[in-house]
């Protein structure tokens, strides 16, 4: 069985290429994904509605607000 550098290396150049730009797409997507950290800067910032709103009305209003 042939190693994966054994069966890029068969490939032509305009392949290998393609291959090496996936594979930093690949590197990339997975450092972003390490990167981001969980924001919770939003917490408590509709309670002001807690008495006017259930929590349902409250999500729908905020993705009405939000604009989604």
């Amino acid at each position: 069985m042939n190693t994966l550098a054994e069966r890029i290396q068969k490939l032509p150049p305009e392949l290998q290429k393609e291959i090496e730009d996936f594979v930093q797409f690949l590197v990339e997507k997975k450092a972003i994904k390490q990167a981001k950290k969980l924001r919770q800067d939003w917490a408590g910032a509709l309670k002001e509605f807690r008495e006017k709103y259930t929590s349902l009305e409250l999500q729908r209003k905020s993705l009405e607000w939000r604009g989604d």
